[in-house]
């Protein structure tokens, strides 16, 4: 059975197997557990029967007009299940008093999450992918 959390107590990073793939340098689990402990808002979708985060979605956010959503994962053998559609839902709800929320994906995505409201709108973004495993954690 999945359940969804709205934090992170109790999730170890031993329990973050198996997201970002097809990064060529992904974060290792406890960077992955320190950018969920950092976030304003993080939900959690998580298989009770073996105990693995098996989905997420994590906002940054001022607190008062503006939020940006970085982060939807859901692990392979877990897609098409409803999961991330779930942890898409329950954060537009949680953020439902921000004037903007804002995320970035890529053109075969935008039918997806036009679905739950979203518009398209042109961006600017910087990628530094010396950088894309982030700041080694230890």
């Amino acid at each position: 059975m999945i359940v969804y959390k709205n934090n992170i107590d109790g999730i170890s990073s031993t329990m973050l197997n198996g997201f970002f793939v097809d990064w060529p340098n992904p974060p290792n689990l406890q960077t992955h557990l320190k950018l969920l402990k950092n976030s304003s808002k993080v939900i959690i979708a998580l298989d009770e029967n073996t105990n693995q985060v098996v989905g997420f979605i994590k906002a940054i956010s001022d607190g008062v007009l503006s939020a940006y959503i970085p982060f939807l994962e859901v692990l392979p053998a877990y897609k098409n299940k409803g999961i991330g559609k779930e942890l898409v839902k329950r954060m537009l709800q949680q953020l439902d008093d921000i004037y903007m929320i804002d995320l970035c994906c890529d053109d075969d995505l935008i039918p997806y999450y036009e679905n739950f409201g979203m518009i398209k709108s042109n961006g600017m973004l910087v990628r530094n992918y010396e950088m894309q495993s982030g700041i080694t954690i230890k």
